[in-house]
């Protein structure tokens, strides 16, 4: 067993999860294949490249400017990313009702299609209250004993 853990590095049992989420990945790649590989292959070859050259640098810079902005620096600039990636995560999902791309949702579904927009912004809004409210609490929190052995 020692010389299994030193030439893998983990427990026997994650190197049957790792070939188990392998396997599942590779017949989940087969069967996506099947129907359009062409297609396929370009949407994640163009994904790619759109996250590599156009998304990566956006954000990459607004991580720089918010580090810059953020209150002490530190562990606060978390309190922005954290409801912004979760936020952008939301909309990733579900951007074709958020931007209203799909014409037949109300016909499919009988609900209404135009109150994702409004939704996903009531959302991101309470995700960076809530954030600001947790930091603020951590603030008050933190500065409890400095007030107390000042008194």
């Amino acid at each position: 067993m020692t010389r299994f853990r030193r030439w893998y590095g983990a427990s026997p049992l994650h190197l049957l999860l790792l070939l188990a989420s392998f396997a599942l990945a590779c017949y989940a790649g087969v069967r996506l294949l099947k129907g359009d590989a062409r297609g396929v292959a370009l949407w994640f070859v163009g994904a790619a490249l759109l996250h590599d050259l156009v998304l990566l640098p956006l954000y990459a810079v607004a991580d720089r400017a918010a580090q810059r902005l953020a209150p002490g620096g530190g562990p606060a600039i978390n309190h922005l990313r954290v409801p912004a990636f979760l936020s952008g995560l939301l909309l990733l999902v579900w951007w074709p009702l958020i931007l209203r791309r799909v014409g037949h949702y109300t016909a499919a579904t009988a609900l209404p299609a135009d109150v994702f927009l409004g939704r996903w912004l009531l959302i991101t809004a309470g995700l960076f209250i809530a954030s600001a409210a947790v930091l603020l609490l951590r603030m008050w929190h933190g500065s409890r004993p400095a007030r107390s052995a000042a008194k």
